[in-house]
């Protein structure tokens, strides 16, 4: 995960990436989508679809995945 500026946070739980251990966190982010904004640990809007997800933030848009397979 990478920001623009300064801290960078957990797409699943919201905390900053270097506080604390993220192996659950990890562990979920392979069958699930983001929950929070890494940019700025906001709660995203996330629909799940059965070809993928997205996950909007208030503040910095929009993130995609679509199931190719």
């Amino acid at each position: 995960m990478t920001g623009i500026v300064g801290t960078v946070f957990c797409d699943q739980c919201g905390v900053g990436v270097d506080e604390g251990a993220h192996g659950r966190c990890a562990s979920r982010r392979e069958l699930e989508p983001p929950r929070y904004c890494p940019d700025c640990a906001r709660r995203m809007v996330v629909q799940v679809t059965p070809t993928g997800w997205s996950a909007r933030c208030s503040r910095h848009g929009e993130r995609w995945a679509v199931d190719i397979r």
